[in-house]
This record gives structure tokens, C-alpha cells and sequence, in this order.
């Protein structure tokens, strides 16, 4: 859904001569956290675009907030936001078209309902699906749950720590639409779950001057218990809106694990009047603090380290203009090209479009 301590940015355009719009533009950070080791670039390949009102099935398209790579087939499974009120909770197999010469299509090949733990279709209002990978044993989705109605995140059949289930009075747990938005898994087979932005206990929102301290909880896939909780810090709002008494916002809306220890994420904002801005993070959790044991963050004394993070890509910078991107995916193109899907949940609104953006992995992360 819309949801409307920083590390030094490394950003090198390699060639000024081309817009990001054209296909081949080459972008590239050599040294996240001065390490040449976790240099990335990237090459764009395009943007397909899906209009609101497209329909699957008798059932409306859109909400993708979730995206993932199916090695298996060749194809990605998106997850749908909706409540099962346009239609049954449910996630897409897509088609995504793509070679080195450019993003040329995406198309759905099935729709997939999800069940509750009943095997049932859920009812509406009782799930908000926002994220899903594919892990070494099936399938993992996460729902972000309801703040208003008192209704926790989860993740599969994972243990939801202590703090995290939201409350009446709101001193404690998850705030509304601001909570189980991000989900990667590791090599190792360690899942990842992050909140958008800062627990009630935890500290603030983000705002034009301030950033908001994100948990991110790290599982054990094959048992599902919690292993740690790690602080990202969510950078300041950095648009203010141009729309008179408009509103804006910033949080976390999808991370993916390159390894064990160095995550990409999503920063989306949202400012009333100009639209979204869109960046890409790389985050290392090596020597971050385990603050599962931490109750409230805003009410610490300990030293606490967070997740190092350094700016890949900032969407806007390089001439694109985002929708509300929340999906994230590592794929295969159908030449064999390592290439970076995003995409966007278009709310559902006719002011908005589901967007796929495709670029070309030329360097990644060395282990």
C-alpha cells in the first residue's frame, strides 16, 4: 500500500552523454562503504508499463508489492496487496520479457490463491499480502497486517518476536500501514523480514529533517524462530510536497539479499504534488548490533550499531519517474542475462500504473 545515521553516498555515472532512458545508460557505485568488493553497476534495460483496470481472470491486476525469480520456470511470482476485496488474496507467475537489447513485455501466465491456515481462501480485510521469495523449501509470504484493526504481521508460519504485534493504546508494536513490508532470503537460507518504518516503541516516523530507526528481523528459515533483530536507519523524507497542506512520507519497501550479510533495499517517498522518490540502498549487517533484546530503542542507553547503508541508485537522479515501487527481484533474462527487476503497486488507482523497471547486473557484490 502507498505509505505516504547515514552513511556517505557513492554515485558515478559512467557515461554523462546518455539519459537513463536510454537503453545501455551504465550506472555504477564502486565502493559502497569504501569497499571495492561490494561495488555494483547496473546497465538500464527500460520500463513496460500496465494500466489500472487491467483485468486477470475477471479479477483486477495491480497491488504488486511483492516480486520474485523461479529459477524453475523462468518466470516471477508477484504478490498482490489486495484484501481479498477486489478479488481473492492471491500472487501472479508473470512472464517478464527481457534480453540485453531491452524490457520488451510483461505478461501474466497463472493467478494463485492464497489460503489461511484452514486451506481456505482468506476473507476480506483479514491479510494485506506485501512481500514473497521463494526459499529452499517452498514458498514464503509475509502479510503487514492492520494497526486499526489490531491485526499482527506475519510471515508464513514464522514466530512474530515480542514488540512487533500492534496495540490499542499504540505504546508499543507496529504502526498502520508501516510495518512487514521487506522480505529477502539468504544463501545461507536465512530470511530477512523488515518494517517499514520505526516501531511505536522505537522512536518516530521519518520527517523532512529526521530519519526513523527500522528493525529488521533475521530468521532461521528451516525452523522459523527469530535468530536476530538488526536497526536500519530510514533516511529523512527528502521531498517536501508542493501541494498545498500535502502530506509526505519515507520507509523501507522491499529489501533482497545478495549474500549472507549485504542487502539492497528500497527507500520509497511519498510528497503530495510531486509523486514518489525512488532509492536504492546497499546495506551490510556485518558488525551491527543484535537489538532483539533491546525493548525500545528511543528508551536505550546501550550502544547500539546499525546496518552500514550506501546509496546505489536514486531513481529520479538518472531521469526515471517512479511510481510507488515495492517490489524487488534478482532474475535471469531469456539470453541468460543476470538482470535487477523492479516494480510498482499501483494502489489500484487510476492515477497510478503497475511498473516494471529491468537493468542489467554488469557487477555484483564479491563474497
Amino acid at each position: 500500500m502507498t505509505k505516504r545515521f547515514l552513511a556517505a553516498a557513492a554515485f558515478v555515472l559512467l557515461s554523462s552523454t546518455v539519459s537513463a532512458t536510454d537503453i545501455g545508460a551504465t550506472f555504477e557505485t564502486a565502493y559502497p562503504f569504501g569497499d571495492c568488493a561490494a561495488g555494483i553497476s547496473l546497465s538500464y534495460l527500460g520500463e513496460f508499463v500496465i494500466p489500472t483496470g487491467h483485468m486477470e481472470n475477471g479479477v483486477e491486476f495491480g497491488g504488486i508489492s511483492g516480486l520474485d525469480f523461479d529459477s524453475a520456470t523462468g518466470h516471477y511470482l508477484a504478490i498482490s496487496d489486495d484484501r481479498s476485496e477486489r478479488g481473492p488474496a492471491r500472487f501472479y507467475e508473470l512472464n517478464v520479457d527481457v534480453d540485453v537489447s531491452g524490457l520488451k513485455g510483461v505478461s501474466v501466465v497463472k493467478q494463485v490463491t492464497l489460503k489461511d491456515k484452514n486451506g481456505a481462501p482468506f476473507a476480506a480485510r483479514t491479510v494485506d499480502p506485501e512481500s514473497i521469495r521463494l526459499g529452499k523449501d517452498g514458498i514464503y509470504w509475509g502479510s503487514e497486517g492492520d494497526g486499526k484493526a489490531l491485526l499482527a504481521p506475519f510471515v508464513r508460519e514464522f514466530k512474530l518476536p515480542e514488540g512487533f504485534a500492534p496495540t490499542a493504546d499504540k505504546s508499543t508494536g507496529i504502526r498502520d500501514n508501516l510495518a512487514f513490508e521487506d522480505l529477502a532470503v539468504a544463501p545461507s537460507g536465512d530470511v530477512f523480514v523488515g518494517v517499514e518504518a520505526a516501531l511505536y516503541q522505537d522512536g518516530p516516523n521519518p520527517s523532512l529533517t529526521s530519519g526513523s530507526l527500522s528493525r529488521i528481523v533475521r530468521y532461521d528459515g528451516a525452523t522459523g524462530e527469530p535468530k536476530a533483530e538488526y536497526v536500519y536507519p530510514v533516511s529523512p523524507i527528502p521531498q517536501a510536497a508542493t501541494k498545498a497542506n500535502g502530506g509526505n512520507d519515507n520507509g523501507m519497501s522491499e529489501m533482497l539479499a545478495l549474500d549472507d550479510h549485504r542487502l539492497l533495499a528500497v527507500e520509497r517517498s511519498y510528497a503530495q504534488g510531486f509523486g514518489n522518490s525512488i532509492k536504492i540502498m546497499m546495506m551490510d549487517l556485518t558488525d551491527a548490533t543484535d537489538v532483539s533484546a533491546i525493548a525500545s530503542l528511543a528508551k536505550n542507553d546501550q550502544r547500539v550499531v546499525p546496518a552500514r547503508k550506501s546509496q546505489v541508485l536514486d531513481l529520479r537522479a538518472i531521469g526515471l519517474v517512479p511510481d510507488n515501487i515495492e517490489a524487488m527481484s534478482l532474475g535471469k533474462a531469456k539470453d541468460g542475462t543476470d538482470v535487477l527487476i523492479l516494480g510498482s503497486d499501483n494502489n489500484f488507482s487510476t492515477s497510478q500504473k503497475t511498473q516494471f523497471y529491468a537493468f542489467k547486473i554488469l557487477r555484483r557484490p564479491q563474497q
